[in-house]
């Protein structure tokens, strides 16, 4: 059962599980949860501590912030001796049916204290709880546990299980090597020349240094996703303790030598930040929930130092694999940043990304490697006008525009005479095309070797939903700057909004997806991707248009937590999203139900219908999704077909975004 307690100033929004979950093992291994650092390190995990990802670890470092994560610190197996008994508190799974350990058993309850998770150890008539939360700023876990109640001695013995190996990737233990080293308070860890030195301390434990091998862990998602699926670990050491009732013991993963072992500081600092960020929002009348999104959208929202912008910020656009996507960024930006009352750090990215900007383009990736940015999106850039232009309405700073005009006028001046892949202004309609054999450059960008699965070459209908507004929108800072050239980027406008009519489809009464395609049709899918044209700012459709097109979406792609991509009566149409690579990237956006979409729709919805009550009604079923996949956050995707399945990344910036920015743009 999911239950939200409401507190005041100096307590905490919670999440709350029995063992209706925390026994079971279809829920405890299923359900994960997620605590960031805000520089792109995280730790994260199962209900039941299993490991059923490459991705987990309690120190998940951010060794080339936002960038380079590491996992260090892979678990820690902890096993309490109480009256003579022993009662192991982990649990492993060494092959599909083989889980040894069965230590999820004991967990009582789980909750979230904010983001922080909290687990309570049931044993005999002692109570145990455990707390896991991260630094901010810094590559530092803390895991605390906290002997709440008993009648006698209870003894804590923790195996420290470590690694160093690229969070994407699984490890054998031929390619694991690794210095221990015992320091004050704990162990020092060094992989290999080179590699950034750990530490695991102790703020009072007996410490003793181990080098174990421990091989084998199955990862049972990563077996469902086709992956590598077996991974190795070592225990490093070892941290005994005797707590009486009222005593805690804490443990603390971190790279920094110096890292604090007052976790009670720590821990106060952890919570005041959070409720700082709830309050800073303005949303503490709002319902329980959305607070907690304010939470949730904090974690995407991290540091990337440039040599000209020590203090810029960026956005992970989902957890565990993703960096910062340029198009992932500006779509979540305003309801990361802007509803949550956090416009510096807005103006921050928005400065961030115009220093890459390159051919009137943002880039589409990071790479993790240091490679040059990759700049293959044709809508990356348009959403950039559409974040831009909801930043200085809700700050009114004329600086900050001014700061980027010429950039934007960069950009449109490229779009129109052409840039990379073909995207250039058509002069005949005024539409932007776009698009050249193997490559993809829309959301819907899925790709296996070299077939494009959804490659939309061609004019597509939110490419030019988003071209139109940018120029109604050039056109409106033009004018607010004193500058001389509203009047032509109105002239393309009014030549774009012309053309737009193209799209509409008379025998289907909604738009066609892409019109001109290379062999001269037009596509009419009905796809998620036409709502922009009525979401947007500026829309290019009648009134009658646009009630037509939110109905058709609302009739065939609305689900209970997001859009489908593709409408079920359409022969591609793929209801089933998992396996394999080659078929989750062939289903990606053939059905799939994508959460991100559902605040367009909203907003669309609204404009159409001018009903608050029935607008947010669409986003209600997103309560009882903070209870599933990653508990307290909102999956990328769903599958297409009931009862629509969370899948894909356990949390994704734009799904947290889009919800929060809708809930609060229905409410009165």
């Amino acid at each position: 059962m999911l239950v939200f307690t409401r507190y005041d100033k100096s307590e905490k929004i919670m999440l709350d599980f029995g063992r209706e979950i925390t026994s079971n093992p279809h829920t405890t291994h299923a359900r994960e949860w997620l605590i960031t650092n805000g520089i792109g390190g995280y730790a994260t995990g199962t209900i039941s501590g299993v490991l059923t990802r490459v991705y987990h670890g309690l120190l998940v470092a951010a060794l080339e912030p936002p960038l380079g994560r590491t996992v260090l610190l892979s678990k820690l197996d902890e096993t309490v001796t109480y009256d003579g008994h022993h009662y192991d508190l982990h649990t492993n799974q060494w092959a599909e049916d083989d889980i040894n350990p069965l230590g999820y058993h004991n967990i009582e309850r789980f909750r979230l204290e904010g983001t922080i998770p909290v687990w309570t150890f049931d044993i005999e008539d002692a109570l145990l709880e455990k707390r896991v939360w991260m630094q901010y700023g810094s590559n530092t876990t803390y895991i605390r546990y906290t002997y709440k109640r008993g009648t006698l001695p209870l003894s804590l013995y923790m195996k420290a299980i470590a690694n160093y190996k690229d969070s994407h990737n699984t490890i054998r233990a031929k390619d694991l090597s690794m210095q221990i080293e015992k320091v004050d308070n704990g162990l020092k860890v060094m992989s290999f020349e080179g590699a950034t030195p750990y530490y695991i301390l102790a703020d009072k434990a007996d410490v003793e240094q181990k080098s174990d091998f421990y091989t084998g862990y199955y990862l049972a998602v990563e077996d469902e996703r086709g992956l590598g699926h077996l991974t190795d670990n070592l225990h490093i050491g070892t941290f005994d303790i005797t707590l009486n009732a009222g005593e805690s013991v804490t443990i603390i993963a971190t790279t920094d030598p110096d890292a604090s072992l007052d976790s009670d500081k720590a821990y106060m600092a952890k919570l005041e930040r959070e409720q700082d960020l709830i309050h800073q929002s303005g949303l503490t009348a709002q319902t329980d929930w959305i607070q907690h999104l304010v939470l949730a959208a904090d974690q995407f929202i991290v540091k990337r130092q440039e040599p000209d912008n020590p203090d810029g910020r960026t956005i992970i656009a989902g957890y565990h694999w993703f960096g910062d996507w340029g198009r992932d960024t500006m779509i979540a930006l305003p309801g990361l940043t802007l509803t949550t009352n956090r416009a510096e750090e807005a103006k921050s990215i928005l400065c961030t990304f115009a220093q890459f900007v390159d051919e009137g383009m943002i880039p589409n990736r990071f790479p993790d490697d240091h490679e040059t940015p990759e700049y293959n999106t044709v809508d990356a850039t348009l959403w950039y006008f559409v974040a831009i232009q909801k930043t200085v309405d809700a700050t009114g700073d004329m600086e900050l525009l001014r700061d980027l005009y010429s950039v934007l006028q960069e950009i449109i001046d490229w779009h129109i005479k052409g840039t990379r892949y073909n995207i250039q202004v058509d002069p005949d309609d005024g539409l932007l095309y776009s698009g050249e054999d193997g490559v993809q450059l829309t959301w819907m960008d899925a790709k296996i070797k070299d077939w494009v699965v959804t490659p939309r070459t061609g004019k597509s209908v939110e490419i030019n939903a988003l071209w139109y507004n940018a120029l109604r929108t050039m056109a409106d800072f033009s004018r607010q700057l004193g500058e001389v050239d509203a009047d032509e980027y109105d002239t393309l406008a009014n030549r774009a909004e012309e053309g737009f009519q193209r799209f509409w489809s008379e025998a289907h009464s909604y738009c066609f997806d892409v019109i001109d395609t290379p062999d001269g049709t037009n596509d009419p899918a009905l796809r998620p991707n036409q709502i922009f044209a009525v979401s947007l700012e500026y829309s290019p459709l009648t009134s009658e248009q646009q009630k037509m097109v939110v109905d058709a979406c609302a009739r065939q792609l609305l689900t209970s937590i997001g859009l489908r991509s593709l409408a079920p009566n359409h022969l591609d149409y793929k209801g089933d999203y998992g396996g394999t690579p080659y078929e989750r990237d062939s289903r990606y956006h053939q059905g799939t139900v994508w959460a991100w979409l559902i605040g367009h729709f909203v907003e669309a919805h609204l404009r159409v219908y001018n009903d608050k009550a029935t607008a947010r009604s669409f986003l209600e079923p997103f309560e009882q999704h903070l209870a599933d996949y990653c508990i307290g956050s909102i999956a990328e995707v769903a599958q297409g077909d009931p009862p629509f399945i969370p899948k894909a990344a356990i949390a994704q910036a734009w799904s947290v975004a889009e919800v929060l920015r809708a809930w609060v743009l229905c409410s009165d």
